[in-house]
C-alpha cells in the first residue's frame, strides 16, 4: 500500500514508544529502583539515563547486576522483570503517560501511511497504554521486547518490524523508504543498522545530546511534519 499523497517516497513510519509517545522513563527509572531497593541496590536517575535507557527489561537487570556484582542467574533476571512489571503497572494506573500532542502526531501519520512500533517495552505494555488512549487501531504492526532475540541497540527490532510491514501489506517495502522516530542514541543506532533514515525527538535527551546521531531532531512529536519526514526519503 503506498500513500497517495507521498508515492514512492515515505512508505511507512516506525516509531519507539517510550520516550516517544509515551512519557513513561521516569516510571521505569522508578519502578527500577523500587525493585532494586529490595535487593540493596542503588540505582541512581543519572546512571539510568546514561547507562541503561536503552536495554529493554532483561537487558537492563543483567547489565546492572554485572556492573553490582551480583551474579544474578537467568532465573533471578526473570523474576526482578516480573516484580518490576507489577511495580510499573501500579505507576501508570488511571493516569495518561502520552507526551502533550502525541495523540494527535499517531492519528495524523496514521492517516497517511502504514505506522508501526519498535520498542523494549514489554508488549501487554504498549498495549496496555494503545488501548486506553484509543490509539491500538492506528498501528499496522507492533514489535516488543518479546518479539526479537537481542534489543536495541541491535537492528533486530527495525529489521523484524520491516518483515512484518511486508506481510501485513504484500509489498516489498524497503527500510531505506521507512522513518524511524526515537529519543535516544540507542535506538537510532538500531534504525540506523537496519537502514531507515532517522528523527530523534528530544523528549528524553536534549538537542545538543542527539545532534549528529540521526538524520533530522524534532523538539516534540507534537512537531513531527510528515513533509519533512518524506524529504528524508526522497
Amino acid at each position: 500500500m503506498r500513500s497517495e499523497k507521498y508515492g514512492a517516497a515515505l512508505r511507512a513510519i516506525v516509531f519507539d514508544f517510550d520516550g516517544v509517545i509515551a512519557n513513561s522513563e521516569p516510571l521505569h527509572c522508578l519502578a527500577y529502583q523500587r525493585v532494586l531497593a529490595d535487593e540493596r541496590v542503588t540505582l541512581t536517575d543519572q546512571d539510568y539515563y546514561s547507562r541503561y535507557l536503552g536495554f529493554d527489561d532483561v537487558g537492563a537487570f543483567a547489565a546492572i547486576g554485572a556492573d553490582q556484582d551480583r551474579a544474578w542467574t537467568p532465573e533471578q533476571v526473570r523474576d526482578l522483570v516480573a516484580r518490576k512489571a507489577i511495580v510499573f503497572e501500579a505507576l501508570e494506573r488511571d493516569i495518561s503517560v502520552l507526551f502533550p500532542g502525541a495523540a494527535d502526531a499517531i492519528r495524523r501519520a496514521a492517516g497517511a501511511l502504514p505506522i508501526a512500533i519498535a520498542s523494549g517495552a514489554r508488549g501487554e505494555e504498549i498495549r496496555r497504554v494503545l488501548v486506553r488512549e484509543h490509539l491500538d487501531s492506528c498501528f499496522t504492526v507492533i514489535v516488543a521486547a518479546e518479539d526479537t532475540p537481542r534489543s536495541k541497540p541491535a537492528p533486530d527490532p527495525y529489521l523484524h518490524v520491516l518483515a512484518r510491514l511486508r506481510a501485513a501489506l504484500g509489498d516489498a517495502i524497503e527500510a531505506a523508504e521507512c522513518v524511524a522516530i526515537e529519543d535516544s542514541r540507542w535506538g537510532l543506532e538500531s534504525a540506523r543498522q537496519a537502514g531507515l533514515r532517522t528523527v530523534a525527538v528530544a523528549n528524553t535527551y536534549g538537542k545538543s545530546a542527539l545532534d549528529g546521531a540521526a538524520d533530522l531532531v524534532i523538539p516534540s512529536l507534537a512537531a513531527m511534519d510528515l513533509d519533512a519526514l518524506a524529504a528524508l526519503v526522497s
